[in-house]
């Protein structure tokens, strides 16, 4: 455990010190409870974002509440949203209202915005990817405040029900705004909530207290994220991992209570306000890419010889040491590394496609005569990031 002093001060000095913001806020602090957008919640939020540009801090913001506006618009029955189509109508309808609704909040401090809609092919795509990067610099530039939600009109990764393990960069807005944070290497994410934090469990199933400070998310930690709230479709554990990618790019990040008077004021003047997860070593570039947005098109298990040549040898992924492919990959994809009991420990760009790869895999069983060529490097090491456990 920190001393709690220095951890205050650090806290303090983090928060002070950000320059670069992104800013997460969620459906139920967007909307109330017949999908009409909740003035009472929603404009101090832009009144704090307001004061921080004007302040001196560039700000992302990244806003759920499009479906829901919708539907109150539509006049529809909640359970009108278990229809895949019909949310991607609500948000067709609401996407307009939520960004007018902003529109309009932000003038009155004088402050341009801008809508930037995103699909999963923005991130797993490294070419896109980085058209995005530009273009949001280019906005922050001029002073724009950036307004961001994924694009669920063409986009169902985030409307559809998640279950099990993850095959999307992001499957709701918590990890989009991590992965936007990442992209643009800001210093903090904040992610508002109606909940006051990351909460220990409670004596007999009752409600616990606020964890204040994490220096290192732990599976007992991840444990304690719940399912996806009433309202929206993350909950508290799409929120763990958000912050998992924060500290991994060498930021912070704050789950707070957006009902909270002056919680974003109070969050950025260091005070002791929600959970806050403190920086971990920063992991650089095209590495973040390939951990945490890129889409994996394969999956290849290796010998003992490789999985102990990789995580303790540093070395690359030879074709030889592959045990099965067991999902086929063109070359430049991202591929998943897995142990011979298919825990998956590292992920890396291919070097050659699957079919070449499981060629020189069976120099394994004999096949391969003594004047075969010598097996290519499926994966170099630079293209390798070994995954930390969960």
């Amino acid at each position: 455990m920190r001393d709690s002093q220095k951890s205050d001060a650090e806290r303090e000095r983090l928060l002070r010190e950000a320059r670069r913001i992104v800013i997460k806020v969620g459906t139920a602090t967007v909307t109330g409870a017949e999908g009409e957008l909740c003035l009472d919640r929603v404009e101090p939020i832009v009144r704090s974002i307001a004061a921080l540009m004007k302040g001196g801090r560039q700000v992302v913001l990244v806003s759920s509440g499009a479906v829901g506006l919708g539907r109150g618009w539509l006049g529809l029955h909640p359970s009108r949203l278990n229809d895949l189509v019909t949310k991607q109508a609500c948000a067709a309808v609401g996407q307009s209202l939520l960004m007018d609704a902003y529109k309009n909040l932000f003038a009155k401090f004088e402050i341009k915005v801008a809508q930037v809609l995103l699909t999963e092919d923005d991130f797993t795509n490294w070419g896109r990817y980085s058209n995005l990067q530009h273009t949001m610099e280019k906005l922050i530039g001029f002073g724009v405040l950036p307004i961001v939600n994924e694009n669920d009109v063409v986009s169902t990764a985030e409307l559809e029900t998640v279950a099990g393990t993850r095959g999307a960069a992001f499957s709701d807005n918590d990890r989009l705004a991590a992965l936007v944070m990442s992209g643009l290497e800001a210093d903090a994410l904040v992610l508002l909530t109606n909940v006051d934090g990351l909460l220990r469990s409670g004596q007999s199933g009752g409600r616990g207290e606020v964890i204040p400070l994490v220096d290192e998310i732990t599976p007992e930690l991840m444990a304690l994220g719940s399912g996806p709230a009433a309202s929206g479709r993350g909950g508290m554990r799409t929120k763990l991992e958000a912050a998992a990618i924060a500290m991994n790019c060498g930021g912070t990040a704050v789950i707070a209570n957006g009902s909270e008077a002056g919680a974003l004021d109070r969050v950025f003047a260091g005070e002791s306000i929600g959970t806050i997860f403190l920086p971990a070593k920063r992991m650089r570039g095209k590495r973040r890419w390939i951990a945490y947005a890129a889409g994996v098109r394969g999956r290849v298990v290796v010998d003992a010889g490789a999985h102990r040549a990789i995580t303790q040898g540093k070395a690359s992924l030879l074709a030889s040491g592959i045990v099965r492919v067991e999902n086929h990959f063109a070359s430049m994809d991202v591929v998943s590394i897995v142990d011979a009991d298919g825990r998956e420990f590292a992920r890396g760009i291919a070097n050659c496609a699957s079919g070449d790869a499981e060629k020189f895999s069976a120099k394994k069983s004999g096949k391969a005569g003594r004047d075969a060529a010598p097996a290519p490097v499926l994966v170099t090491r630079e293209n390798i990031v070994l995954l930390q456990k969960q």
